[in-house]
């Protein structure tokens, strides 16, 4: 009786040496966790306010997807340098510097500028149907024709740094909800043309994602509902007043929209 309580006694304090080991592997893991948040102004944040002055014209935020994974997380080292306006060759020259091989974790969503999106939306509004239908086209022709090579680029580049990370490669939403609460402006063949744009966008994306072994992870469902012309939007519509803003995620659209599709995927 005696022994079997010591050998229960000596069972006991190993299960517990091996837990607190356990444990303090995993704290290590938890402490020595570095992400890196890359990408143009839909992961710098534009359209949810409260800029840090410090980032100048990338206005980057705190209400922006990466800073709200990173507050909930604590990764040890978080690097933002997501600039509005960024296009692929941007984040090759400008973003890649705290990539490295200790980098676990990735984010990155970048091509709509390459495509022309700002120029597609500015078209659009301001022009015919059919100019606005013909600059879609031409848009989409690039997203065929150019964009892969240009997304290969990039992402070769944050293989070469840091080839042991997770990198997840976020899409952009559907603009418009079709037959919604809108009742001016453009006209419903634009909004399912551009909606069918950024749906193109997106699969361009996701197949290069894919070919460098990297996750893909859409928010058209997490917008679904909270489109333009919806009545609950999370995207900016046109505004004259603050013209760069406009048709970016608002900073609900950040936390309910892009953050727990990236906390998903990461």
């Amino acid at each position: 009786m005696k022994l079997t309580r010591c050998a229960a006694l000596a069972s006991s304090l190993l299960l517990a040496a091996g837990a607190a080991l356990f444990g303090a592997g995993q704290a290590s893991a938890a402490a020595d966790f570095g992400y890196v948040a890359l990408g143009d102004s839909y992961s710098s944040g534009v359209g949810a306010g409260n800029y840090d002055s410090a980032s100048g014209s990338c206005k980057r935020t705190t209400r922006a997807y990466p800073a709200l994974w990173a507050a909930a997380h604590a990764p040890q080292s978080f690097a933002f340098t997501a600039c509005s306006g960024a296009r692929t060759d941007d984040v090759r020259a400008s973003q890649l510097g705290p990539l490295n091989s200790g980098t676990d974790l990735v984010s990155i969503t970048v091509g709509g500028n390459d495509a022309g999106f700002a120029d597609v939306m500015t078209t659009c509004v301001l022009q015919s149907e059919s100019t606005c239908i013909s600059r879609i086209n031409q848009a989409k022709a690039y997203v065929d024709t150019t964009l892969p090579g240009k997304l290969d680029q990039v992402y070769d580049a944050i293989e070469g740094r840091a080839p042991g990370a997770r990198v997840v490669v976020l899409g952009y939403p559907r603009f418009y909800k079709l037959n919604g609460t809108c009742v001016a402006g453009l006209t419903e063949n634009e909004r399912a043309a551009i909606n069918g744009a950024a749906d193109h966008l997106n699969a361009a994306i996701a197949k290069r994602a894919a070919d460098h072994g990297f996750t893909f992870a859409s928010v058209a469902g997490a917008f679904t509902g909270h489109e333009i012309c919806s009545g609950a939007a999370w995207l900016h519509s046109v505004n004259w007043l603050n013209i760069g803003e406009s048709y970016h995620p608002t900073a609900a659209g950040q936390s309910g929209g892009y953050l727990p599709v990236f906390t998903n995927a990461a």
